[in-house]
Protein backbone atom coordinates (compact mmCIF):
# COMPACT_ATOMS: atom_id res chain seq x y z
CA UNK A 1 0.00 0.00 0.00
CA UNK A 2 1.29 3.50 -1.22
CA UNK A 3 1.63 5.98 1.68
CA UNK A 4 0.91 9.80 1.40
CA UNK A 5 1.74 12.62 3.38
CA UNK A 6 -1.27 14.19 4.36
CA UNK A 7 -1.33 17.68 3.15
CA UNK A 8 1.80 19.54 4.13
CA UNK A 9 1.87 17.48 7.23
CA UNK A 10 4.12 15.20 8.12
CA UNK A 11 0.81 12.66 8.93
CA UNK A 12 1.56 10.00 6.44
CA UNK A 13 -1.91 8.13 5.59
CA UNK A 14 -2.76 5.43 3.16
CA UNK A 15 -3.56 6.26 -0.81
CA UNK A 16 -7.14 4.21 -0.20
CA UNK A 17 -8.79 4.94 3.12
CA UNK A 18 -11.80 2.70 4.87
CA UNK A 19 -15.05 4.93 5.36
CA UNK A 20 -16.42 3.91 8.27
CA UNK A 21 -20.24 4.95 8.22
CA UNK A 22 -21.37 1.13 7.55
CA UNK A 23 -20.82 -0.05 10.86
CA UNK A 24 -23.40 -0.21 13.80
CA UNK A 25 -25.53 0.30 10.80
CA UNK A 26 -25.39 -1.85 7.54
CA UNK A 27 -22.66 -3.58 9.07
CA UNK A 28 -22.92 -6.09 12.66
CA UNK A 29 -20.29 -6.07 15.00
CA UNK A 30 -18.78 -9.37 13.38
CA UNK A 31 -19.27 -8.36 9.46
CA UNK A 32 -17.57 -4.85 10.89
CA UNK A 33 -15.06 -7.39 12.89
CA UNK A 34 -13.76 -8.90 9.69
CA UNK A 35 -13.70 -5.73 7.47
CA UNK A 36 -11.56 -3.71 9.93
CA UNK A 37 -9.25 -6.22 10.18
CA UNK A 38 -8.48 -7.03 6.33
CA UNK A 39 -8.05 -3.79 6.18
CA UNK A 40 -5.64 -3.37 8.13
CA UNK A 41 -3.91 -7.13 6.75
CA UNK A 42 -4.03 -5.06 3.38
CA UNK A 43 -2.15 -1.92 4.69
CA UNK A 44 -4.74 0.24 4.82
CA UNK A 45 -4.34 2.82 7.49
CA UNK A 46 -6.35 5.95 7.57
CA UNK A 47 -9.52 4.97 9.00
CA UNK A 48 -12.09 7.74 8.59
CA UNK A 49 -15.49 7.78 10.90
CA UNK A 50 -17.67 10.87 12.41
CA UNK A 51 -20.00 10.80 15.87
CA UNK A 52 -22.68 11.38 14.04
CA UNK A 53 -22.03 8.18 11.82
CA UNK A 54 -24.49 5.03 12.65
CA UNK A 55 -27.42 7.06 14.26
CA UNK A 56 -25.01 8.92 16.55
CA UNK A 57 -22.07 7.15 17.86
CA UNK A 58 -22.58 3.43 16.35
CA UNK A 59 -19.34 3.90 14.20
CA UNK A 60 -17.33 5.14 16.70
CA UNK A 61 -18.48 2.56 19.41
CA UNK A 62 -18.03 -0.97 16.90
CA UNK A 63 -14.02 0.59 16.49
CA UNK A 64 -13.95 1.05 20.09
CA UNK A 65 -14.83 -2.37 20.77
CA UNK A 66 -12.69 -3.92 17.87
CA UNK A 67 -9.28 -2.25 17.29
CA UNK A 68 -7.91 -3.32 20.51
CA UNK A 69 -4.38 -3.29 20.24
CA UNK A 70 -4.71 -2.39 16.98
CA UNK A 71 -5.70 0.96 17.53
CA UNK A 72 -1.76 1.57 17.38
CA UNK A 73 -1.24 0.40 13.67
CA UNK A 74 -3.77 3.29 12.44
CA UNK A 75 -4.20 6.74 11.59
CA UNK A 76 -7.75 7.18 13.26
CA UNK A 77 -9.43 9.95 11.72
CA UNK A 78 -13.15 10.98 13.02
CA UNK A 79 -15.48 14.19 13.27
CA UNK A 80 -17.25 16.57 14.94
CA UNK A 81 -20.38 19.59 14.20
CA UNK A 82 -23.29 17.93 12.86
CA UNK A 83 -26.13 17.13 15.53
CA UNK A 84 -25.36 14.87 18.03
CA UNK A 85 -28.95 15.51 19.50
CA UNK A 86 -32.50 15.94 18.29
CA UNK A 87 -32.89 19.43 20.12
CA UNK A 88 -30.25 21.15 18.63
CA UNK A 89 -28.17 20.88 21.67
CA UNK A 90 -25.16 19.03 21.00
CA UNK A 91 -23.73 20.82 17.47
CA UNK A 92 -21.77 23.03 16.30
CA UNK A 93 -18.08 24.35 16.60
CA UNK A 94 -18.00 26.23 19.61
CA UNK A 95 -15.52 25.97 22.34
CA UNK A 96 -18.09 24.66 24.89
CA UNK A 97 -19.42 22.13 22.75
CA UNK A 98 -16.17 21.42 20.93
CA UNK A 99 -14.54 20.09 24.36
CA UNK A 100 -17.57 17.80 25.25
CA UNK A 101 -17.74 16.40 22.05
CA UNK A 102 -13.94 15.70 22.09
CA UNK A 103 -14.64 13.56 25.12
CA UNK A 104 -17.61 11.82 24.35
CA UNK A 105 -15.49 10.73 21.03
CA UNK A 106 -12.79 9.36 22.81
CA UNK A 107 -14.70 7.36 25.10
CA UNK A 108 -16.55 5.54 22.38
CA UNK A 109 -13.24 4.92 20.54
CA UNK A 110 -11.61 3.47 23.75
CA UNK A 111 -8.44 5.24 22.79
CA UNK A 112 -6.63 8.44 24.26
CA UNK A 113 -5.97 10.10 20.93
CA UNK A 114 -7.30 11.17 17.86
CA UNK A 115 -5.36 11.45 14.87
CA UNK A 116 -6.99 13.79 12.91
CA UNK A 117 -10.09 15.37 13.98
CA UNK A 118 -12.08 16.84 11.88
CA UNK A 119 -14.98 19.93 11.35
CA UNK A 120 -17.77 18.29 9.42
CA UNK A 121 -19.29 21.36 8.40
CA UNK A 122 -18.56 25.16 8.93
CA UNK A 123 -20.53 26.78 11.85
CA UNK A 124 -22.03 29.99 10.72
CA UNK A 125 -23.10 30.90 14.36
CA UNK A 126 -19.12 30.56 15.61
CA UNK A 127 -16.12 32.57 15.01
CA UNK A 128 -13.64 30.31 13.29
CA UNK A 129 -11.03 31.63 15.54
CA UNK A 130 -12.95 30.55 18.56
CA UNK A 131 -13.36 26.77 17.16
CA UNK A 132 -9.13 27.32 16.17
CA UNK A 133 -8.41 27.79 19.80
CA UNK A 134 -10.48 25.02 20.69
CA UNK A 135 -8.74 22.74 18.68
CA UNK A 136 -5.53 24.12 19.30
CA UNK A 137 -5.79 23.52 22.86
CA UNK A 138 -6.35 19.70 22.42
CA UNK A 139 -3.53 19.22 20.35
CA UNK A 140 -1.45 20.77 23.42
CA UNK A 141 -3.14 18.49 25.58
CA UNK A 142 -2.23 15.29 23.41
CA UNK A 143 -5.96 14.39 22.82
CA UNK A 144 -5.97 15.54 18.92
CA UNK A 145 -2.59 14.87 17.11
CA UNK A 146 -3.53 16.98 13.58
CA UNK A 147 -7.23 18.97 12.47
CA UNK A 148 -9.41 18.81 9.25
CA UNK A 149 -12.11 20.16 7.53
CA UNK A 150 -15.32 18.62 5.89
CA UNK A 151 -17.51 20.29 3.42
CA UNK A 152 -16.26 23.88 3.66
CA UNK A 153 -16.25 26.47 1.05
CA UNK A 154 -13.07 27.37 -0.41
CA UNK A 155 -13.54 30.85 0.93
CA UNK A 156 -13.94 29.50 4.37
CA UNK A 157 -10.56 27.31 4.18
CA UNK A 158 -8.86 30.28 3.28
CA UNK A 159 -10.72 32.26 6.22
CA UNK A 160 -9.50 29.49 8.38
CA UNK A 161 -5.33 30.08 7.47
CA UNK A 162 -5.46 33.29 7.81
CA UNK A 163 -7.24 33.50 10.54
CA UNK A 164 -4.80 30.51 12.05
CA UNK A 165 -1.84 32.46 11.31
CA UNK A 166 -3.17 35.40 13.09
CA UNK A 167 -3.83 33.41 15.92
CA UNK A 168 -0.33 31.22 16.53
CA UNK A 169 -2.68 27.97 16.19
CA UNK A 170 -2.65 24.85 14.45
CA UNK A 171 -4.58 25.12 10.94
CA UNK A 172 -6.50 22.79 9.02
CA UNK A 173 -4.04 20.14 7.04
CA UNK A 174 -7.02 18.05 5.41
CA UNK A 175 -10.48 19.06 3.48
CA UNK A 176 -12.66 15.92 2.85
CA UNK A 177 -15.64 16.41 0.05
CA UNK A 178 -17.62 14.58 -2.55
CA UNK A 179 -15.10 14.04 -6.00
CA UNK A 180 -15.48 11.58 -8.52
CA UNK A 181 -15.55 11.08 -12.10
CA UNK A 182 -18.79 12.33 -11.83
CA UNK A 183 -18.81 15.18 -9.28
CA UNK A 184 -15.98 17.40 -10.12
CA UNK A 185 -17.58 21.17 -9.51
CA UNK A 186 -14.88 21.34 -6.56
CA UNK A 187 -11.98 21.87 -9.13
CA UNK A 188 -13.67 25.00 -9.83
CA UNK A 189 -12.17 26.62 -6.24
CA UNK A 190 -12.37 24.41 -4.07
CA UNK A 191 -9.07 22.16 -5.00
CA UNK A 192 -7.28 25.20 -5.81
CA UNK A 193 -7.26 26.58 -2.63
CA UNK A 194 -6.30 22.97 -1.35
CA UNK A 195 -3.36 23.53 -3.46
CA UNK A 196 -2.59 26.97 -2.24
CA UNK A 197 -2.74 26.40 1.42
CA UNK A 198 -0.99 22.41 0.96
CA UNK A 199 -4.48 20.88 2.25
CA UNK A 200 -4.43 17.07 1.89
CA UNK A 201 -7.85 16.43 0.08
CA UNK A 202 -9.70 13.22 0.75
CA UNK A 203 -12.23 12.54 -1.52
CA UNK A 204 -15.48 10.90 -0.62
CA UNK A 205 -18.28 8.62 -1.98
CA UNK A 206 -15.67 8.33 -4.76
CA UNK A 207 -18.25 6.09 -6.96
CA UNK A 208 -20.64 8.48 -6.54
CA UNK A 209 -23.01 6.24 -4.90
CA UNK A 210 -22.33 2.97 -6.94
CA UNK A 211 -23.20 4.85 -9.97
CA UNK A 212 -19.24 4.69 -11.23
CA UNK A 213 -19.50 0.87 -10.74
CA UNK A 214 -21.61 0.54 -14.00
CA UNK A 215 -23.97 -1.64 -12.73
CA UNK A 216 -26.72 0.85 -12.56
CA UNK A 217 -26.07 1.89 -16.23
CA UNK A 218 -28.97 1.85 -18.67
CA UNK A 219 -30.74 0.77 -15.33
CA UNK A 220 -34.70 1.56 -15.73
CA UNK A 221 -35.52 -1.11 -12.97
CA UNK A 222 -33.02 -0.66 -9.85
CA UNK A 223 -32.88 -3.98 -8.19
CA UNK A 224 -34.42 -4.07 -4.74
CA UNK A 225 -30.85 -5.39 -3.22
CA UNK A 226 -29.09 -2.58 -4.17
CA UNK A 227 -27.98 1.02 -2.70
CA UNK A 228 -30.22 2.57 -5.24
CA UNK A 229 -33.13 0.82 -4.31
CA UNK A 230 -32.75 1.67 -0.39
CA UNK A 231 -31.61 5.29 -0.66
CA UNK A 232 -33.89 6.73 -3.69
CA UNK A 233 -32.20 10.31 -2.95
CA UNK A 234 -29.28 8.63 -4.02
CA UNK A 235 -30.76 7.45 -7.07
CA UNK A 236 -32.27 10.35 -7.91
CA UNK A 237 -29.08 12.63 -7.36
CA UNK A 238 -26.75 9.87 -9.64
CA UNK A 239 -29.26 8.16 -11.69
CA UNK A 240 -29.39 10.92 -14.39
CA UNK A 241 -28.86 10.78 -18.26
CA UNK A 242 -26.10 12.87 -18.30
CA UNK A 243 -24.68 10.33 -15.91
CA UNK A 244 -25.37 7.08 -17.31
CA UNK A 245 -24.08 8.87 -21.01
CA UNK A 246 -20.05 9.25 -18.97
CA UNK A 247 -20.68 5.88 -17.77
CA UNK A 248 -21.45 4.23 -20.55
CA UNK A 249 -18.36 6.16 -22.31
CA UNK A 250 -15.82 5.77 -19.35
CA UNK A 251 -16.97 1.34 -19.21
CA UNK A 252 -15.63 1.55 -22.71
CA UNK A 253 -12.98 4.01 -21.83
CA UNK A 254 -11.48 0.94 -19.24
CA UNK A 255 -12.71 -2.14 -21.08
CA UNK A 256 -10.73 -1.37 -23.78
CA UNK A 257 -7.44 -0.56 -21.74
CA UNK A 258 -8.46 -4.20 -19.60
CA UNK A 259 -9.48 -2.35 -16.47
CA UNK A 260 -12.79 -2.57 -14.44
CA UNK A 261 -14.80 0.71 -13.56
CA UNK A 262 -13.93 0.27 -10.12
CA UNK A 263 -10.31 0.50 -11.25
CA UNK A 264 -10.46 3.44 -13.28
CA UNK A 265 -12.37 5.75 -10.57
CA UNK A 266 -10.34 5.09 -7.58
CA UNK A 267 -6.67 5.60 -9.90
CA UNK A 268 -8.07 8.44 -11.49
CA UNK A 269 -8.55 10.16 -8.13
CA UNK A 270 -5.41 9.04 -6.70
CA UNK A 271 -3.37 10.74 -9.57
CA UNK A 272 -5.84 14.06 -9.01
CA UNK A 273 -3.33 16.79 -7.11
CA UNK A 274 -3.84 16.96 -3.60
CA UNK A 275 -5.63 13.92 -2.99
CA UNK A 276 -3.69 12.05 0.09
CA UNK A 277 -6.24 9.14 0.30
CA UNK A 278 -9.60 7.83 -1.34
CA UNK A 279 -11.99 7.25 1.45
CA UNK A 280 -14.31 4.36 0.36
CA UNK A 281 -16.30 2.02 2.59
CA UNK A 282 -16.94 -1.63 2.66
CA UNK A 283 -19.15 -4.43 3.63
CA UNK A 284 -16.77 -7.24 3.30
CA UNK A 285 -13.23 -8.35 3.35
CA UNK A 286 -13.13 -9.12 -0.52
CA UNK A 287 -14.55 -5.26 -1.54
CA UNK A 288 -11.73 -4.29 0.77
CA UNK A 289 -9.25 -6.07 -1.24
CA UNK A 290 -10.65 -4.97 -4.35
CA UNK A 291 -10.59 -1.34 -3.50
CA UNK A 292 -6.58 -1.73 -2.41
CA UNK A 293 -5.96 -3.37 -5.52
CA UNK A 294 -8.13 -0.34 -7.94
CA UNK A 295 -5.33 2.62 -7.59
CA UNK A 296 -2.55 0.50 -8.80
CA UNK A 297 -3.89 1.84 -12.95
CA UNK A 298 -0.89 4.52 -13.91
CA UNK A 299 -3.36 6.55 -15.67
CA UNK A 300 -1.09 8.20 -18.61
CA UNK A 301 -1.13 12.15 -19.32
CA UNK A 302 -3.12 10.99 -22.64
CA UNK A 303 -5.32 8.78 -20.91
CA UNK A 304 -6.04 11.75 -18.04
CA UNK A 305 -7.21 14.09 -21.35
CA UNK A 306 -9.19 11.88 -22.68
CA UNK A 307 -10.83 11.29 -19.73
CA UNK A 308 -11.22 14.89 -19.19
CA UNK A 309 -13.14 14.86 -22.80
CA UNK A 310 -15.48 12.18 -21.66
CA UNK A 311 -16.49 13.66 -17.96
CA UNK A 312 -16.13 17.36 -18.17
CA UNK A 313 -19.61 18.14 -20.06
Amino acid sequence: MQLRNLGGSGLRVSAVGLGCNNFGQRSDLEASRKVIHKAIDCGITLFDTADIYACMGGSETVLGQVLGDRRKDIVLATKFCKPMATDGSKQGASRRYIMSAVEASLTRLKTDWIDLYQQHDFDSLTPIEETLRALEDLVRQGKVRYIGNSNFPAWRIAEAEFTARGAGTSRFVSCQDEYSLLVRDHEKELIPAAQQYNLGLLPFFPLAGGMLTGKYAGATNVDANTRFAKAPALRDRYLVPRNEAIVDKLAAFASARGHSMLELAFSWLAARPQVSSVIAGASTPEQIEQNVRAIEWKLSAEDMAEIDTITLV
